[in-house]
């Protein structure tokens, strides 16, 4: 690309938009930042088809519905790479998830190029293509940005829209095309990106290590606010408590001022401004009754003869990813196969592609309707007196 066009005019996006109607698909991305803020702020969008690339300006458009419309229309796909990131963007802005989408990233995986391969990675794979990585530290914020940087940001679309073809074909030549509509309609879900101030405490760093259901009532009660606080404040939410000092005052539970401004790693300016609130949080939790106190999901806990079967299923689940030429991370993990071991119904190999390629298999094989046997030194799965065919 000798020039990127830049839109920061009406006039320029309602005729780019205009040019777009009717396309079966097109490549998007944007870029963003966030180290200030609770939600993303949005800075630039980049489109590209096989015949133009553009890179959209949302901080001086104040009027993106044309490309909006497009974002929505059920006609067009939108084509991009680890998506979850954008698409959360479109749904804090629009209050809905764009759609019909298709992810390259977790394409990749059915084609053999690995579990969630980055894309640079995946161009060189597909394209051949060594991309530029100069610019990956860029304040997309700035204005007006260098003609090197809207090359950079054109590029993770300009390429993206000369692989999909080539990836779609593939896909749809081994017959796997259907298999990711399961992925990227859960990809689709808005409760995906719906912040729940609810439940956020399951996801703090070393929940797990917390002892004693009051505890836990304190550290739901701490990151309840914290969330609250940081989305009323578009904060992030390390800049109010970080996850550690969450734990610590969920251990020591202190009960005045003086106690928890000794607490390690508590901002200043959040004992002075919220040191009365976190105390009757802290407070409220340590009191909380035991019916009403959270619990952490139960782990998945083994026999030893179930580990066993964890075990060898991990060198049939090695064995089905070889012959279909994946990489087995990108089918399950350790856990997924103790879900499966263990009953788990929910389990993620027994939905979508996943079932079809290898939890099926493993399924008959843990129910003794299929056996495992060495020939020629490989692994093979045999059904009843008959070999695997």
């Amino acid at each position: 690309m000798e020039t990127v066009p830049f839109i920061d005019q009406p006039e320029a996006l309602k005729a780019f938009c205009e040019r777009l109607k009717g396309v079966d698909w097109f490549a998007l991305d944007t870029e963003f930042i966030r180290e200030k803020t609770y939600y993303p702020q949005l800075c630039l969008i980049q489109v590209a088809t096989p015949e133009e690339v553009a890179c959209i300006d949302p901080l001086n458009l104040e009027d993106l519905s044309p490309l909006t419309h497009l974002l929505f229309d059920p006609n067009i796909t939108k084509v991009l790479h680890a998506a979850s990131q954008d698409l959360e963007i479109f749904f804090h802005q629009q209050g809905r998830v764009p759609g019909p989408i298709f992810d390259t990233q977790v394409a990749a995986s059915l084609l053999g190029h690995g579990d969630q391969v980055g894309y640079g990675k995946l161009i060189q794979l597909v394209l051949g293509v060594e991309l530029e990585k100069g610019q990956s530290r860029t304040d997309w914020a700035q204005r007006p940005l260098e003609t090197i940087q809207l090359r950079y940001a054109a590029d993770d679309v300009h390429y993206l829209a000369r692989a999909y073809p080539l990836m779609r074909q593939a896909l749809e030549d081994n017959g796997r095309l259907a298999w990711l509509e399961d992925d990227f309609q859960r990809m689709q879900d808005p409760r995906t990106y719906q912040p729940d101030p609810e439940t956020i405490w399951r996801r703090l760093k070393g929940i797990n290590t917390l002892r004693g259901e009051q505890a836990l009532a304190v550290a739901r009660n701490l990151a309840r606010w914290r969330e609250q606080e940081a989305m009323r404040l578009d904060r992030p939410r390390r800049w109010l408590l970080q996850d550690e000092v969450i734990l610590d005052l969920a251990r020591r539970k202190p009960r005045d001022l003086k106690t928890l401004e000794r607490v390690r790693g508590l901002a200043e300016q959040t004992a002075r401004r919220h040191g009365d609130t976190l105390l009757e949080l802290i407070r409220e939790g340590a009191q909380c009754p035991s019916a009403d106190c959270p619990t952490l999901p139960p782990r998945t806990r083994l026999e030893a003869d179930q580990e066993a079967l964890v075990d060898v299923a991990m060198g049939l689940l090695r064995h089905l990813a070889l012959k279909n030429d994946i990489s087995p991370a990108a089918i399950a993990t350790r856990r997924d196969l103790e879900a499966l071991v263990s009953g788990d119904p929910d389990c993620s190999l027994l939905q979508g592609w996943r079932a079809r390629l290898a939890g099926r298999e493993l399924s008959t094989w843990l129910r003794g309707e299929t056996g495992l046997s060495v020939r020629g030194h490989q692994l093979t799965l045999t059904h009843g007196e008959n070999p695997e065919r």
